[in-house]
Parts: C-alpha cells; structure tokens; sequence
C-alpha cells in the first residue's frame, strides 16, 4: 500500500533527468523525490537494447529496495524506448511514467512542416520511436538526427565550451533554415536547449518531452489520490564512488533555469 509520503523516484543513465526533475518540481512542489542517475554506466545511448533493459532493472530494484516508492519516472528517452513496457509489466501496482520525444507537440505545432528528432542511437532505432513517426510523419517530413558523443560532453559538464559548440555546429549544420521544429530526444539535451536555438535560429522551434512527462505524473498521482502537499525535498543518489555525478546534478538543477527549461 502506498503513502502520500513516499517518494518519487527519477531515474536517468547520469544527469540528463534533471531537466525532466525541474519540470517535475514545478507542477509537484511538495513531493518527495529521489534523483538516480546511473553514472557509472553511462551512456545508455550506445548500448543494445538488451544492455539497456537490464542496467535499467537493476537501478529500479536498487530504488524500489532503498525507498519507499510510490511512482517511478524513468527520466531517460534510451531507458524508456527500451524497457518501458517490461517495467509496466513488471511493477504493475507501481506508478510507472515514461518520457517520449514531443513528435506529437511538434507535429501539432506544425502542420505540413519540417521536424527534426534528435536523439542517441537507441532511441531512433527502437520499434517505439518508428510507432510513433509514423503517426505523425504524414504530410510531415521528420527527420532522424543521431547525437552521438553529446551525452558525453555534458556527463563531462561541458555544455557551454567550445568543444560542445563546435559539436552542435557540425551536426545541426545541413539543418540550418530547413526545420519548422527540432525535437530534443535525450534528457541530456535541454542543457544545451540554448546553443541549439542559437544555431538554428529563431524559425526554428525546439521541444522537449520534459513537462508533458510532469504533467502526466501529476495527473496519475492524482488518479490514485497519492498527491502530496509538504514542504517538498530532493536527494540525489548515483552508481558512481566518485561524487562527481551527484555534484554536476546538484549544479544543473539549480543553475538549469537560465537556459529555459
């Protein structure tokens, strides 16, 4: 049986979650959550699918077994695209709430347009991604846009450098004056949200799934009368010794604001 109190748990590959807590902690001030970020297997975006599934079973058995939880948001566009049903399938009296990429908000957007997803390798080659292009792809072209090595960067805490500009410039480049909207796949990438739209300019708008994924949390805690109302808390844990993870997480959920998300 579950309380008001208990926690909710988020959970990503590092720190990319973090732009999906901070929308999280907008609409749900007064919860308890706990942040887990995988750390020390990062990144997920370069894995198999298998890999993927069962790195993201053992940190929600390492949650679950640590906390009391009374949902789990799996912070991680990899982990969702991977594991998300098993885990509905398996936690099945447990709120389970998966993040997407905003295709739909995108294609609502714009109609007839040009979208852009970018994303790592797994979530594009995933049978989840190419259900949900093909509801929208329509009179739309969307277009598949692998990041590989951003995860890095900003794992690294390298968003603002040079090296991350330079990145972004060179894969975004045939896109310039081309896309209605980019949709940002990985939860990694709302941290550079502001060097993107600085690339492509303001024709371009660019999305991310992280407050439709708050909402819907809201209104499942809702649904099961689990909302809680107290002076709200968060704790970061992470698979790595180091620390390191724990303090960049720390920094980017109070610094994420002026990057606007």
């Amino acid at each position: 049986m579950y309380s008001k109190n208990d926690y909710i748990a988020v959970f990503d590959s590092g720190v990319g979650g973090i732009s999906v807590l901070r929308q999280l902690r907008k609409v749900l001030p007064g919860e308890r959550f706990v942040y887990y970020g995988d750390s020390a297997n990062a990144p997920y975006g370069s894995r198999s699918t298998e890999e993927v599934r069962a790195l993201t079973f053992a940190a929600v058995e390492r949650l679950t077994g640590r906390f009391p939880v009374k949902a789990l948001v799996v912070a991680c566009n990899t982990a969702t695209a991977a594991a998300i049903e098993d885990l509905r399938a398996n936690y099945s009296d447990l709120i389970v709430v998966g993040i997407e990429p905003a295709v739909k908000l995108a294609a609502d957007h714009h109609p007839g347009g040009n979208i852009g997803v970018m994303a790592t390798q797994v979530t594009l080659r995933e049978e989840k991604f190419d259900l949900l292009m093909n509801r929208f792809n329509g009179d739309r072209t969307i277009y598949k846009i692998p990041a590989p090595g951003l995860v890095e960067l900003i794992e690294a805490g390298k968003g603002d450098c040079e090296e991350t500009q330079v990145f972004l410039r060179r894969l975004l480049a045939p896109y310039i004056g081309k896309l209605d909207a980019l949709v940002l796949g990985c939860t990694h990438y709302p941290f550079v949200k502001h060097n993107i739209q600085a690339i492509l300019g303001p024709g371009t708008e660019v999305l991310h799934g992280g407050e439709g994924t708050a909402r819907e949390t809201k209104r499942r805690l809702a649904a099961a009368d689990l909302l809680e109302r107290g002076e709200g808390r968060v704790e970061i844990i992470s698979s790595s010794s180091d620390g390191a993870m724990a303090e960049l997480a720390k920094r980017l959920l109070e610094q994420g604001g002026r990057h606007g998300f």
